[in-house]
């Protein structure tokens, strides 16, 4: 059996206690996985901590003339199978404990969309909302200069994440090349087209998970028109939106930080986004919509077939995953659900499509992004929609055949996907039976 703990104390007694950190409850998931499959203790071993996790703190020159430093990290989680992979997100609430979370899911990623990528993660703890814009570029470049004997193209690829953009993603990236003294755009994914980023990297999230719905339709029992609620209107709930109306569904509820809106014959999306591209708040846009003001939180609760959270981890606890009516949950955002609440939901009939899955068109296109980069050559639009649908598709039917022949859930069956690759790759340098054999 796996016991993964990414932190442990002792009790009065001296007996080493686990404690419930985020990576604990993730970890939890692979050690299900793993009862479904023959792994080597060796595979147990490499991936239940991170290879390599560096902090630090980036201090930088206010508008003001002081001088102010923010704690920020990075975090390769495992290389078995390429280089590291992971966005960077400026966030007030980021911890190392996040950060070790989010690389372990994209290393799952990774091998769910069999990339030759391993997990990273960075993060900086900041409220860019309270930084000029001048303030932002030295923070970005700050973070570069901190890393940059950890970053890489052939080590370690950063990208965008939350409160992160192309143009910080360029800033970072000219850093990098004024370092090195060479221009190296597959340093970082997610920049700017000019600067050598990719067509169709800005809804890839959201695209990625349209398609795996899409594909999946008949056998999660949606209609071609279904209802669909949508928590967290920022980027990926944007698309998602946007491309989900275009396909003859219809968008009942939405919400972001400020509140929702709830309105059952359907929200105009297209209205909805001019007004948070104009720094609305989807509350102020309610009475020209005809919809409903409600709390955020209630939107899990409302009447539709899919719930999209495209927030942040642990939206869905297993005090308010009772209330969900939805059949079908797509998580665009990274770890919405607790382990306590999927039970709940999986209990009560409720599929899961999981984020190791259902968001990882992001990293599936910033791939592309790297391979265009390495190779001088770039794909038009249709190409880009074209090979992301066929990873999507493949994939996502083999992951819902492991969780049919195996009756287990589809967060389930994608993890045993993703461990049986890596447990390949792992036990391809040898394993204790090889050595002691």
């Amino acid at each position: 059996m796996m016991h993964c703990y990414a932190t442990r104390t002792r009790d009065t007694q001296g007996i080493i206690m686990a404690d419930d950190t985020l990576l604990d409850r993730a970890l939890t998931r692979l050690e299900e996985a793993a009862s479904h499959l023959q792994i080597d203790q060796d595979v147990i071993e490499k991936l239940k901590y991170p290879r390599e996790t560096t902090k630090t703190r980036l201090l930088i020159r206010m508008d003001d003339g002081s001088r102010k430093s923010f704690l920020a990290w990075r975090c390769r989680y495992d290389d078995t199978r390429g280089p590291t992979k992971g966005g960077i997100r400026f966030h007030p609430d980021s911890t190392i404990e996040e950060v070790e979370t989010l690389a372990f899911w994209m290393t799952c990623k990774c091998a769910v969309m069999n990339l030759p990528y391993g997990g990273g993660k960075g993060a900086v703890r900041v409220d860019p909302h309270g930084l000029s814009k001048t303030e932002l570029e030295r923070l970005s470049r700050a973070y570069v200069q901190a890393f940059a004997n950890t970053i890489g193209p052939d080590r370690d690829i950063p990208a965008p994440d939350v409160y992160t953009n192309a143009m910080i993603m360029g800033w970072m990236a000219d850093e990098y090349n004024q370092i090195t003294g060479q221009v190296s755009p597959a340093v970082i994914t997610g920049k700017p087209i000019a600067l050598g980023g990719s067509l169709g990297r800005n809804d890839a999230t959201a695209r990625g998970g349209f398609y795996l719905v899409r594909h999946l339709a008949a056998e999660l029992g949606l209609d071609n028109d279904h209802t669909v609620a949508i928590q967290g209107f920022g980027n990926a709930g944007q698309f998602y939106a946007r491309l989900t109306a275009e396909d003859g569904n219809t968008v009942v509820a939405v919400s972001d930080s400020a509140g929702a809106i709830y309105r059952a014959g359907g929200l105009d999306v297209e209205k909805l986004i001019a007004g948070k591209n104009a720094g609305r708040h989807v509350a102020d846009m309610a009475a020209e919509q005809g919809a409903d003001i409600i709390a955020a939180e209630d939107l899990i609760g409302i009447e539709a077939d899919l719930l999209v959270p495209a927030a942040l981890e642990d939206m869905i606890t297993k005090e308010n995953a009772g209330s969900i009516k939805a059949k079908v949950v797509l998580e665009l955002a990274n770890g919405p659900i607790t382990p306590d609440a999927d039970k709940i939901l999986n209990d009560a009939g409720v599929i899961v499509l999981p984020d190791i899955l259902a968001n990882a068109g992001g990293v599936t296109v910033s791939y592309f992004e790297w391979v265009q980069n390495r190779q001088g050559y770039y794909w038009d639009l249709e190409e880009i929609h074209a090979k992301l649908l066929k990873i999507v598709e493949r994939e996502g039917k083999a992951i819902w055949d492991i969780a049919k022949e195996r009756n287990v859930s589809v967060r389930s069956a994608a993890y045993i996907h993703a461990l049986g690759r890596l447990s390949t790759a792992i036990e391809a340098h040898g394993t204790q039976p090889f050595f002691a054999g």
